[in-house]
């Protein structure tokens, strides 16, 4: 019964040495890596931008794009797949609906869909957009 338990207490022993020494990091083959390299290749950390846009314009974006109105009016561009997510209510803005002010929009796809301003608008917009 001893010798057993020897065993077991020497295996135990051998896979924790083991584990201890593959789990290392900061090794050749577990290197550190730093924030900076981590933000600017791994996750690149995209920045809204304030874009002021003059009444009767349109704000179309690309797939992704990401858009919040902090002054204006302004309403939905859609298409025949859909309109513009508004994450903040949970909801899919169809085409002319009117954006409430300070709601995160998401656009979905890349095909013509975004904002059309009623009266000049500011908002803040992270992603590739093109005003028309």
């Amino acid at each position: 019964m001893k010798k057993r338990i020897a065993i077991v207490l020497c295996a135990l022993g051998v896979l924790f040495v083991a584990g201890s020494y593959a789990a290392q990091p900061g090794t050749e083959a577990d290197p550190l890596i730093t924030k900076s390299y981590i933000d600017s290749v791994v996750y690149p950390a995209t920045k809204f931008k304030v874009v002021n846009v003059p009444a009767g314009k349109n704000v179309i974006c690309s797939a992704g794009t990401e858009l919040i109105l902090r002054m204006g009016t302004c309403s939905v561009v859609g298409t025949q797949k859909g309109g513009v997510s508004d994450v903040t209510m949970g909801f899919d803005l169809a085409d002319g609906i009117v954006v409430q002010g300070n709601h995160l929009l998401i656009v979905p796809l890349d095909d013509g869909r975004g904002v059309k301003t009623s009266t000049d608008c500011i908002f803040m917009i992270k992603g590739s957009y093109e005003i028309k």
